[in-house]
Order: C-alpha cells, then structure tokens, then sequence
C-alpha cells in the first residue's frame, strides 16, 4: 500500500491529533481540541495518509522566511515502524516554503537519532537561548 504525504489542512483528522496528543504525547497532556485546531489553523502540517486513513501528522510553525519550529511529530503506536516518520520528515526537509530557513528548530526527548539523519544537531548556542515555559498550561 502506497503512504501519501499531503499538506492540505482540510484533510487533517483533528479527532486523531488530538486523541494522540492527549493521550501518547508526553508534552501536550489535557490539551483542548480547540487548542489543538487554532494549532492547525496556523501552522504549515504534514499529513500522512493510507487508503484516505490518517496515520502520521507533523507540523511546522515558522514565518516562510529565515525560521521554523518543528513539532508534533506523531505516528501512533499501532503505525510505527513502517517508515511513516521517515517520510513525513523526508516531506518536511524538501518543502519548498522550508528550504533556506536560516534556523530551525525542534525540541525531542525520544528520537533524536531520527532528526539527526537531517541535519539537526544540538543548539550551536545553547546559552542564547531562552524560553518561557509553564508545563501545566493545559491542566489548569
């Protein structure tokens, strides 16, 4: 069977992200659905599909320009180790909109290995960077 990679938002199974990020993700437990599509609505997403049947996602959050951020990069347990995160990353590094982004960032805690094999490394300046975190945003 054939994996078919799509950017189109309008086939997005937000029913799916949002049980997966709910329930296996590690760092968006509690998040809402409405939080979840606003997420959608204003990030570039990867979409990956079988017989119509979403079983991968990604999306991107960047300006087109000089930055992304790579994130909520999901295949459910009962889809991995089919290739599926290889190919929505191959879609990812060869996106048009993606290429020539001066920095692009991810944050990982489970795969490091993967994003390796596409060029990320650990921050060149980890010094420089700061962040504003509240890891109980979406219990409260």
């Amino acid at each position: 069977m054939t994996i078919e990679i799509s950017c189109d938002n309008t086939r997005l199974d937000v029913a799916l992200i949002h049980a997966f990020l709910t329930r296996e993700s590690t760092w968006a437990v509690g998040i809402s659905q409405a939080v979840v599509q606003k997420a959608l609505d204003n990030s570039l997403c990867f979409g990956a599909y079988e017989d119509g049947r979403q079983i991968g996602f990604a999306r991107v959050v960047t300006d087109y320009a000089t930055f992304g951020y790579l994130c909520d990069v999901l295949v459910p347990q009962e889809q991995r180790g089919r290739g599926i995160a290889r190919l929505l990353m191959d879609a990812v590094v060869a996106h048009p909109d993606l290429l020539g982004l001066r920095r692009f960032t991810l944050v990982t805690s489970t795969a490091a290995s993967l994003y390796a094999k596409y060029g990320w490394t650990p921050l060149h300046a980890p010094a420089a960077h700061m962040e504003r975190f509240d890891p109980d945003i979406y219990k409260r």
